[in-house]
């Protein structure tokens, strides 16, 4: 499996002198896209009514689970990352931690999935979850990831949502009205003054 691997990641990564466009897209891809996800829950949580703050709060929910689930997998079984053990080119700064499963891809396939579990937000979750491939293809292009850590990251993220789906009637109550309570502790002067809805 690992030749298999390496053999993808060698014909995924970029080459010894990529070209400026390409360098720059996969880096926006593999470094940037990713604050796209505290982007859409916060907005989602400030101009939604009650339906889609119930799908921010279960594709939040589901990234946390798939963090957590991608970080023990790592800690129990750290795979190295392709340029602690000499392979290929790198591109971006990366700490030598754990590749498998990737945290990255972990976090925007788990919101995804997540989105795509409430039909008020399914469309929103699967151009998301294409887009993941994308960020998918920049993140071995970089140098930082073998493409079966991205296999791996959509397993967790796939079951991840999956569990907070289900779990949704166990936390939802407490977890909603607790974000209601701190929500409106936060943006009280600008929910009086209807600029933020309530």
């Amino acid at each position: 499996m690992d030749n298999f691997n390496q053999l993808l990641f060698a014909w995924l990564n970029g080459p010894s002198q990529p070209s400026a466009s390409a360098l720059f897209g996969a880096v926006f891809l593999a470094e940037w896209l990713i604050w796209a996800i505290p982007i859409y829950l916060g907005v989602g949580w400030l101009v939604g009514g009650r339906q889609l703050r119930k799908s921010v709060l279960i594709a939040g929910v589901a990234a946390l689970i798939g963090l957590a689930i991608a970080q023990s997998i790592g800690t129990w079984w750290p795979h190295p990352r392709p340029f602690m053990i000499g392979l290929g080119h790198q591109f971006v700064v990366h700490v030598a931690d754990a590749s498998f499963p990737s945290d990255h891809l972990t976090l925007w396939w788990a919101v995804a999935w997540g989105a795509m579990t409430q039909r008020c937000t399914r469309s929103t979750g699967s151009v998301m979850a294409l887009t993941g491939i994308a960020m998918a293809w920049a993140r071995v292009y970089v140098g930082v990831h073998f493409p079966l850590d991205m296999l791996g990251a959509l397993v967790v993220a796939m079951f991840s949502a999956w569990l907070s789906w289900r779990m949704a009637p166990l936390y939802m109550p407490a977890a909603y009205g607790l974000a209601q309570r701190v929500h409106q502790y936060l943006f009280g002067a600008l929910i009086r003054r209807g600029w933020v809805r309530e």
